[in-house]
């Protein structure tokens, strides 16, 4: 295993990082209960989507 480590760029007071790190703010979902389906056309979505961005990519290797 590598053991280099770099110093931080960054000089902070180690108070100033340790609440930094452990902070945590929650938010709470309000729209638990709202049931989306999934339908065989979202599926198809997906997949068009993904054909499209499959053949954009291939014209960008061969052009470049």
């Amino acid at each position: 295993m590598n053991s280099n480590v770099k110093n931080s760029i960054i000089k902070m007071e180690s108070g100033e990082l340790s609440k930094m790190v452990t902070e945590v703010k929650e938010t709470v979902a309000t729209e638990v209960n709202e049931k989306h389906v999934f339908s065989a056309a979202d599926l198809w979505n997906i997949q068009k989507s993904m054909r499209t961005a499959q053949k954009l990519s291939r014209k960008k290797e061969i052009h470049a």
